[in-house]
């Protein structure tokens, strides 16, 4: 029995210092070889133990610029105040000289003045004492930039003689290189799901979050949409830094609200369903205005077939790597789910599939590849369950564990750009990665 190896596959993938797995420990039936390629997590770049370092020390000269910043302002108010005091410590001196040279002049009257004059000076003892502890916190200060000049000029003989631009365009090409790599993965079969990884804790306990799903893509914005129905305020955020922080975010007010939480983001722009009808709109962010609207013929609204969440959930718009789709459900397809393939640009349905898996038995639905994956709840103990793959109309159930750490999910949906889940859980957004198995037969025997 032969042994497969994949040889040919590490010319197609780097290496696996760069995060990517090849697996080659299976045959098919007709003993011709099973490879399996696991992409790397996104953002490979953070875990460089030299952009770590960097991170520090940004944090470092952060933390630096607070402290003189405080110093400063410190040091400011108290030099008024010792200006302030400056003419009472040159009469309390003159007595004191005075009093020293002839101790019969101070009379009672001189020596209570004298007295008094020193108690309006005691306030400036604590004052002085805070120049101590500063003149000190400065040494520590000037010690610590010492040490990250040594540090930066470590890093810089490592990474090379290289300027901020050079840096610059080396990581977009690595992140090209990396999205040109996934893109000849191609597609693959859901096989599992990680962790949860919450990203933020805002807005209401239903809602929908997310970024642009059309690949490739450069816009990094993070789109907010707080509730399930009557909703016309989209959040939108420069980053995902920025939505984790709450902090550079403009609003735009839908000209019609929505309903449910099934919203999509696809080339810069917004699709959604329009509440209380079946009726489609492209809302575009930066024109801010409705490009085009469409019905869903014979689509069910208004909590008519929703998710087993209920909330307006009946037409959920989704994209993936094949491009646009809307799962919903008709009256003639008696509850089941339905799969259509949208243009984009006329919201023209091309093709629609009949799943047979009754959508209120759904907790929610996202589409990898072409494929619809359906989870059985939205509460806890969740999994996904089934499976139908539109490029042979066939489907099949399945058994994907995935935590449901929040106990209440309202919005499910795959980013194909970044290969994540995007939820909406109980008033949490979390992301999950995602594995997927491909299989490619070597034509060896």
């Amino acid at each position: 029995m032969s042994m497969c190896v994949c040889v040919f596959l590490q010319a197609l993938y780097p290496s696996p210092e760069e995060g990517w797995q090849i697996y080659s420990s299976a045959q098919d039936a007709d003993g011709k070889c099973i490879c399996t390629v696991v992409a790397p997590a996104q953002n490979m770049c953070n875990r460089d133990p030299r952009s770590r370092q960097l991170r520090q020390l940004m944090e470092k000269v952060q933390n630096i610029s607070q402290s003189m910043e405080v110093l400063d302002l410190r040091t400011y108010r108290d030099l008024q105040y010792v200006r302030n005091t400056e003419s009472l410590m040159k009469v309390v001196d003159g007595k004191l000289k005075v009093a020293s040279e002839n101790p019969r002049s101070l009379n009672p009257k001189g020596f209570q003045e004298l007295k008094d004059k020193v108690t309006q000076l005691l306030p400036l003892l604590p004052v002085l004492e805070q120049y101590k502890a500063d003149a000190k916190m400065i040494l520590r200060l000037r010690e610590e930039v010492r040490n990250l000049s040594l540090v930066l000029m470590a890093i810089q003989e490592e990474m090379g003689a290289y300027d901020y631009e050079e840096l610059r365009q080396r990581v977009l090409l690595l992140e090209t290189r990396l999205h040109s790599c996934m893109q000849k993965l191609g597609c693959g079969k859901l096989t599992g799901v990680s962790n949860p990884i919450t990203v933020r804790a805002s807005g209401s306990r239903f809602g929908s979050w997310m970024t642009d799903t059309m690949i490739p893509s450069s816009d990094n914005r993070v789109w907010s949409m707080d509730g399930y129905f009557k909703g016309r305020r989209v959040l939108e955020y420069r980053t995902m830094n920025d939505f984790t922080k709450g902090q550079n975010f403009v609003q735009h007010l839908l000209p019609h609200p929505w309903a449910g939480t099934g919203h999509v983001v696809y080339n810069g722009s917004l699709y959604y369903n329009k509440y209380q009808s079946n009726i489609i709109i492209k809302y575009h962010f930066r024109s801010r205005s409705v490009l085009v609207q469409r019905s869903l013929s014979g689509a069910g609204y208004n909590n008519t077939f929703p998710y087993s969440w209920g909330g307006s959930s009946d037409i959920d718009l989704m994209a993936d790597e094949n491009g646009l789709w809307a799962v919903y459900t008709t009256i003639p397809n008696a509850g089941n789910i339905v799969i259509s393939r949208m243009e984009p640009q006329s919201l023209e349905v091309l093709q629609t599939w009949d799943t047979g898996f009754p959508k209120r038995s759904a907790g929610e639905s996202f589409m990898i590849c072409g494929t619809l994956y359906v989870t059985n709840s939205h509460l806890a103990g969740a999994k996904i369950y089934f499976a139908y793959y539109t490029n042979t109309s066939s489907y099949e159930y399945t058994d994907i564990p995935f935590h449901n750490q929040y106990s209440h999910i309202s919005m499910m949906d795959y980013n194909p750009r970044e290969r994540v889940l995007y939820t909406w859980n109980n008033g949490h957004q979390v992301l999950y990665n995602v594995t997927l198995f491909q299989v490619i037969k070597t034509s060896g025997d």
